[in-house]
């Protein structure tokens, strides 16, 4: 049995279509993998604050020296490490704002991307700590971004997950959502057709 975590970043409940795939790629994965256990964590229902003052306290000074803001900062970060580590395979579900990711997820990821935890620095540079997990990032983007140099999420989210070490990642992109219903249709259809060979 394998342990799948789904972290959704769209502002949006209803029309989401990042949202759209991530439903088709638990339905297809529960399909494939019935016994596996999947979790979903909404960042627009449960949002995660900004790295700030009190979470770098809760991180850097000795527990008796800890405000209650402080402890409660690295219990959320805890807790959302705590996920990160017992997953076998990560989803991040990831509409294109401003050409780059929702800054919902870049709060989680500030959250979980931690020295001494998820990775750790070594005299021959950084070393993940979370080695042998698989990743799936589901975008959704009203233009056609993918291998550009206006695509700021895949390079900054391999960079991010490889940091941690994980490197076996799959990008599925839902591209051109609003150049027509034409090529709406053909961007979904294709990230459809990816889904439902990976999973």
């Amino acid at each position: 049995m394998s342990r799948v975590l789904v972290i959704e970043s769209s502002a949006r409940q209803q029309g989401s279509v990042s949202r759209q795939l991530t439903r088709e790629f638990i339905a297809q994965w529960q399909a494939a993998h019935p016994a596996d256990e999947i979790q979903v964590r909404d960042l627009a229902v449960e949002q995660v604050p900004h790295l700030d003052a009190n979470l770098l306290g809760g991180w850097m000074k000795p527990e008796l020296e800890q405000s209650e803001i402080e402890r409660s900062a690295l219990q959320r970060s805890n807790l959302l490490t705590a996920e990160l580590q017992a997953a076998d395979v990560l989803v991040l579900a990831a509409p294109m704002y401003n050409f780059a990711i929702p800054s919902t997820l870049k709060s989680w990821l500030d959250h979980v991307l931690r020295a001494g935890v998820t990775f750790k620095y070594t005299e021959t540079g950084p070393q993940g700590l979370l080695t042998g997990k698989r990743a799936f990032v589901l975008t959704s983007r009203g233009g056609v971004y993918a291998g550009g140099a206006l695509d700021h999420q895949e390079p900054y989210l391999r960079q991010a997950l490889g940091f941690v070490g994980i490197h076996d990642v799959t990008f599925i992109h839902a591209e051109g959502l609003n150049m027509g219903a034409e090529f709406a249709e053909k961007g979904l259809s294709k990230a459809k057709a990816q889904l439902a060979a990976v999973a």
